[in-house]
């Protein structure tokens, strides 16, 4: 059991190198807030240490802002990539 434990970290690993800092990040988003919480914000964009999350309405932007500090460093830690903030916006209706 312990062999295919470690076969399929070596494989996630390797299957997240090739993947965008983004695209990490988004990947990263459910498992650092939680399914509920992911369902009201995306991961829109990423430069310069910054990750963009649109959120959903208001309520959540509070929420989010209110977890600010820790969203950050759960992003950082679980996609491996440098987060140095979080911009929140709302999402527009268009």
């Amino acid at each position: 059991m312990e062999g295919m434990r470690d076969l399929l970290k070596s494989s996630l690993g390797r299957s997240l190198e090739a993947l965008t800092e983004e695209d990490k990040l988004a990947a990263a988003w459910p498992v650092a807030c939680g399914k509920a919480m992911a369902g009201h914000g995306t991961v829109i964009s990423y430069a310069e240490g910054v990750v963009t999350i649109e959120v959903v309405d208001g309520a959540w932007l509070r929420q989010m802002m209110a977890m600010r500090g820790q969203l950050t460093g759960e992003l950082r830690r679980i996609a491996g990539v440098k987060v140095s903030a979080i911009h929140f916006e709302v999402r527009r209706n268009v």
